[in-house]
């Protein structure tokens, strides 16, 4: 709101034509997401541990997580908190697409919210029946897109790397593709969520590369110069994506080995919602494969798991998702955190590389 209450004086005082700028409202939302996100977490966690309410393993995975039990979890409450809070400041609300991802946002918070409490208010492991958070998800996603048609912010066009213009026109098949985007990856993102500090560093790495996307997106003669598709007002969610970056270097501050906190489905659900968003409103949801490796690998670890197992009765793996089955090969769980970290930071950057190779 900072932004709607001062730019407007800019007539009068003209160090306030300073909040006009997108680069400087993203830095700003870094900065204020980041302390936030420290300093609410401090707070979140003593307060999960006066409750007492703690993760909940399931018995099913390694045996060194069981030592875990009882971790304050739903640290995504504190996250999803910190992103809004820097938004109140820095957000440009007259951005649709900024409205549409903040929606997404929400709406995922909310099933995540409802379910990491059915969690840890029963002792199980259970939640939200997996077929209720699937009709939630592509409800949502199908709502999103709607928004999306209904004030014309993109069309139904596919646009892949290396390629200059549109390679496919999808028309009405675009819902089900971007849904599938969303729901996807709010699903894969959650599936990455099982290490201290596994998820949450992918995490901060998309979003980063998203906001250079959501700039490029959004200017004009920068989207020209690149070949990539003007989007306008989607360089708003540049600064969405600095609060994502934000909030998520404070979470991993309590979320490193051995983790204080665990983000829980409020936050991976929600997150990961909101990258799936952010790629369908820039254009980018072909190279969300790259810049979400990491998630990829993840859930295709899962549907090949039980696939081979459905079909052969053998498993291609010693557990999935797959950085479960690098821990049973005896690496240690700091290494396979780091090792995937630096996986998605070498995706982040091949994918920022594409956008000279159009």
């Amino acid at each position: 709101m900072l932004y709607h209450f001062l730019y407007p004086l800019s007539n009068q005082f003209f160090a306030f034509n300073i909040f006009r700028y997108i680069t400087f409202r993203a830095v700003v939302a870094f900065l204020l997401a980041t302390v936030f996100s420290i300093i609410w977490g401090n707070l979140f966690i003593k307060f999960m541990q006066r409750k007492q309410f703690g993760q909940v393993i399931r018995d099913d995975g390694p045996e060194s997580h069981l030592k875990k039990a009882g971790t304050p979890t739903m640290g995504g409450v504190f996250i999803i908190g910190s992103i809004l809070g820097s938004l109140l400041f820095t957000g440009n609300f007259n951005s649709k697409p900024l409205l549409i991802s903040i929606f997404v946002m929400l709406s995922y918070f909310a099933l995540g919210f409802f379910d990491d409490y059915a969690k840890v208010a029963k002792q199980n492991t259970k939640g939200v029946s997996a077929k209720g958070k699937l009709l939630w998800q592509f409800a949502t996603a199908g709502v999103a897109y709607w928004l999306m048609q209904k004030y014309a912010i993109i069309g139904t066009d596919l646009y892949v790397p290396f390629a200059k213009g549109p390679i496919l026109e999808l028309g009405i098949m675009f819902l089900a593709f971007s849904a599938f985007v969303i729901v996807g990856s709010s699903n894969a993102v959650n599936l990455t969520d099982g290490l201290d500090g596994l998820a949450i560093g992918p995490i901060i790495t998309s979003a980063a590369t998203f906001g250079i996307f959501a700039y490029f997106a959004g200017h004009k003669e920068i989207a020209q110069y690149l070949l990539v598709p003007y989007v306008e007002d989607v360089g708003e969610l540049a600064v969405l994506c600095a609060a994502m970056v934000g909030a998520g270097v404070g979470f991993l501050w309590y979320n490193s080995y051995p983790a204080q906190i665990f983000m829980g489905d409020v936050g991976s659900l929600s997150l990961g919602g909101t990258l799936g968003t952010i790629a369908v409103l820039t254009k980018n949801e072909v190279l969300f494969v790259v810049v979400g490796g990491i998630f990829v690998i993840e859930a295709l670890s899962v549907i090949l798991q039980v696939s081979s197992y459905k079909l052969r009765k053998k498993r291609i793996f010693k557990m999935a998702p797959i950085h479960h089955h690098f821990e049973l090969m005896g690496w240690p769980e700091t290494k396979v955190i780091v090792r995937f970290w630096i996986i998605s930071i070498f995706l982040a950057i091949t994918a920022i590389a594409t956008l000279k190779m159009r």
